[in-house]
């Protein structure tokens, strides 16, 4: 913690101790840890290596050199288990992504490590339903769309793992088109449905689940229940998290939602990096999502969901956004603005959404809102009562689309369409 002051709390014992705004923010022992990677990086490359060899041997300084023993030793120092060995052994992992058609678009997303899988499942149960005749955001399309996401999202907190350690996730079925429409049945177009629980997704992959007793048994309004919010629940629902698209005109696009060390952070010795938060995410019981058990080496079910869309084989979007458990919710309403009611990109991106808190945080206590929906405050009154007696307990926020980051790709004319949600800090840069 007296690492974590004296990086973020400049003007400690002071009336305001962090930055003032526009103050220089000044990070020393992150600068200097940056400079041991171009150092090692130019090393390399003066005495003949390659580029990918001069890059390797800066992965070398930071994982198995000085750096990766500064943080080892500053994580152990606050009580941490990291080694050396866990340093040395850690590898990228290249992994092809998932992808789900919607409409004649490829959508694609992470593994199951992430929950970019739940918009994939979504988007395989909303087919079953003409939404733009619903009329955007009707109670009717509304409600059809909480009731998707809660299906995908009970899955979502009990079959995603981390695919590199046992059990197989079952993630073929639950992609399943034929899974989806078994799924879109379960919905009542009259009321909220509390009791949502995961699906079988095994039969769709010919296989017998291993675990449909827990479902059997499982109450889904198990862990805290909320009838009303609570300050620090929403605080870890909507975590902060980074999204940056970039493309140029070679055709090279990137989406990324960059996360974790967020404050408050501990700071891994005199190397300037915070450690990650993102073990929470585990669960301790197996009842609770048998795939997500923490163990040594494995990767916790994250909310990261950074997300691509080609059409025709070409990029069609490019979109991402911060936010916690709200990250799929939004962008899937930003993907539907643009592919069911023809808003432009910038549209979409601004446009007014909703959100549920039926399923369980990512983050701290697992906690989950039972019928919880947050609508945009331009929602009409006539819609908020006949929300609020299909049995949603509903709140409001001025803003509710975001902050969406996005770029469209206009074939027709060859231009790039830039979007972010008039939410916060995001922007857009051409050149």
């Amino acid at each position: 913690m007296d690492l974590f002051k004296k990086v973020f709390l400049p003007h400690e014992g002071q009336i305001r101790e962090a930055p003032y705004p526009g103050e220089i923010f000044v990070q020393k022992d992150l600068l200097a840890t940056l400079r041991k990677l171009v150092e090692a990086e130019q090393n390399a490359l003066k005495t003949g290596k390659s580029r990918k060899e001069a890059i390797y041997a800066a992965y070398d300084r930071f994982y198995k050199g000085d750096i990766g023993q500064e943080f080892v030793k500053g994580c152990q120092e606050q009580g941490g288990l990291i080694t050396l060995k866990d340093m040395e052994e850690w590898q990228v992992k290249i992994e092809e992504p998932l992808m789900s058609n919607y409409k004649g678009i490829d959508v694609y997303k992470l593994q199951q490590w992430s929950q970019g899988p739940v918009m994939l499942q979504i988007l395989n149960i909303l087919e079953n339903f003409d939404l733009k005749s619903m009329g955007y955001n009707s109670t009717r399309y509304i409600h059809t769309l909480y009731q998707a996401m809660n299906l995908a999202f009970a899955d979502r907190d009990f079959y995603y793992g981390d695919p590199a350690f046992p059990p197989e996730e079952p993630i073929k079925g639950l992609l399943s088109k034929l899974y989806a429409k078994e799924r879109s049945e379960l919905i009542n177009f009259d009321k909220n449905d509390p009791g949502v629980k995961p699906g079988d997704p095994y039969p769709y992959e010919d296989k017998v689940n291993p675990f449909k007793k827990s479902i059997n048994n499982s109450d889904n309004e198990q862990g805290f229940n909320f009838d009303q919010f609570d300050e620090d629940y929403i605080k870890s629902f909507t975590a902060g998290t980074t999204s940056v698209e970039a493309s140029d005109e070679n055709g090279w696009v990137v989406s990324m939602t960059p996360s974790g060390g967020w404050i408050p952070a501990c700071i891994a010795g005199n190397t300037g990096i915070g450690m990650s938060q993102r073990m929470q995410s585990f669960v301790l019981d197996e009842k609770e999502n048998p795939y997500n058990v923490v163990a040594p080496g494995k990767r916790p079910r994250v909310t990261l969901t950074p997300t691509l869309a080609l059409k025709d084989g070409k990029p069609f979007l490019s979109f991402a956004k911060q936010g916690g458990d709200e990250q799929d919710q939004l962008l899937l309403q930003f993907f539907l603005n643009m592919v069911e009611f023809n808003m432009t990109v910038q549209e979409a991106c601004e446009a007014p959404g909703f959100i549920t808190n039926q399923m369980f945080s990512s983050f701290g206590d697992h906690e989950k809102l039972i019928g919880s929906l947050i609508l945009n405050e331009q929602i009409p009154k006539w819609i908020r009562k006949d929300l609020s007696n299909m049995g949603y307990k509903l709140t409001f926020r001025e803003k509710t689309s975001g902050p969406v980051n996005a770029i469209y790709f206009d074939r027709e004319h060859g231009s790039f369409w830039g979007g972010s949600s008039n939410f916060g800090e995001d922007y857009g840069i051409g050149w």
